[in-house]
């Protein structure tokens, strides 16, 4: 073997190696750019199932508070239809309640004037009966739990009503001979329980029902109002025994006894903030501005009671009537004094600088037999005020 063949095998062996070497690292080519968009790296592993994850819960939450806000409204909607319905079942109660008692007694008294002792009585007893139907009708209501001690307060009520009324319809069938002051005394103290029900449902049901309402932010609905004493001379003890002298003198048959009647006092004119009084001697000089009144007095000269008395003012130009106007006066008591305003007075164009006439007539009452000084007529000159 020749030493030449052993150099060059080495060589080539030598040369191979070192073209070969592992250690250097080979680049990737990479394709040309084309003109599309760049493709997005890819997420990296587990990205996909977070994200869905996260919209679960996400969608989860929402769903949740939407279950909450929707049962709460539902519950709030709830609570307002509840009190509500219970409200809307007093409120027919508690007017019922207050059209009767001394609400009725005056209307009664305003418009029949020849009611009787029996009379009376009867209707006293029917307005109780009615006071314990509504107790009857109030006890079968389911108030809502917050309202329930308030509802006792809505029955207390009414029987305070109910016992007062029957009070007052006994005490009339047992007054007997006693002086009509002695029973208007019995009368306004069995009266007295109409005032204090009054009470009872002002502060004791209707404010705290209020504030409830208020606390539990229940909208839209009101605890209603029940006021059966609207004027409290109407129960007071002179009021009651002038009731009793007037109703003791009608009979059975509605024929009054006793002396009735009231006396015309004066007319006057009222305009511009002055005041003229009228006078049947001779003409008046009535300046006419949009305030003009005219007020009549007139005194209970009789020994009872009136009620439902009428007073009539008539304005006449040559005998011929351009306006006329009527007012009811509710009662009048012995020797008591009214006066009635006559107002929005409008007068047509003939009744200025002619020879006018103002009429005054207090109406007849039952049992009055005298009736020269309850009429007057006072001649009036119109004109318009200085300036107008």
């Amino acid at each position: 073997m020749s030493t030449r063949d052993d150099g060059s095998d080495l060589e080539f062996f030598d040369e191979s190696e070192t073209r070969e070497a592992p250690g250097r690292p080979r680049r990737r080519s990479r394709p040309p750019r084309g003109g599309g968009p760049r493709r997005p790296a890819p997420p990296p592993p587990g990205a996909v199932a977070l994200a869905r994850l996260a919209g679960l819960v996400a969608l989860a939450i929402a769903v949740v508070v939407g279950v909450v806000f929707w049962v709460g409204s539902c519950q709030g909607q709830s609570r307002h239809d509840e009190y509500k319905s219970y409200m809307d079942s007093v409120q027919p109660i508690a007017q019922s309640s207050a059209a009767t008692g001394t609400t009725a007694l005056a209307n009664e008294l305003s418009s029949n004037p020849k009611l009787t002792l029996p009379e009376l009585q009867a209707k006293l007893a029917q307005w109780s009966a009615q006071q314990q139907r509504n107790y009857n009708e109030a006890l079968r209501l389911v108030p809502p739990a917050p309202l329930q001690a308030a509802h006792q307060q809505v029955l207390a009520t009414l029987q305070l009503r109910a016992i007062a009324l029957a009070g007052l319809a006994n005490t009339l069938a047992t007054a007997g001979s006693k002086p009509s002051s002695k029973v208007g005394q019995l009368l306004a103290k069995q009266a007295r329980a109409l005032s204090a029900s009054d009470l009872v449902w002002a502060d004791l049901f209707r404010l705290p029902a209020t504030q409830t309402l208020k606390r539990l932010g229940v909208q839209g609905v009101i605890a209603p109002p029940s006021q059966i004493v609207s004027n409290p001379l109407v129960i007071g003890a002179n009021a009651f025994s002038e009731l009793y002298r007037r109703v003791n003198a009608t009979n059975a048959s509605g024929q009054v006894t006793g002396l009735h009647g009231n006396q015309l006092i004066g007319t006057e004119a009222v305009s511009g903030g002055q005041t003229k009084t009228l006078t049947e001697s001779g003409p008046t000089t009535v300046d006419v501005a949009a305030d003009l009144a005219f007020k009549v007095t007139f005194k209970n000269a009789g020994n009872f009671q009136e009620g439902h008395v009428p007073v009539t003012l008539t304005v006449s130009v040559f005998q011929r009537k351009v306006l006329t106007k009527t007012v009811h006066v509710q009662s009048v008591n012995t020797g008591e004094t009214k006066t009635v305003s006559f107002t929005s007075l409008t007068l047509p164009p003939s009744a200025f600088g002619a020879n006018a006439t103002v009429s005054v007539v207090v109406g007849k009452v039952p049992g009055e037999t005298n009736l020269s000084d309850n009429h007057a007529s006072y001649p009036v000159f119109f004109s318009l005020p200085s300036g107008g």
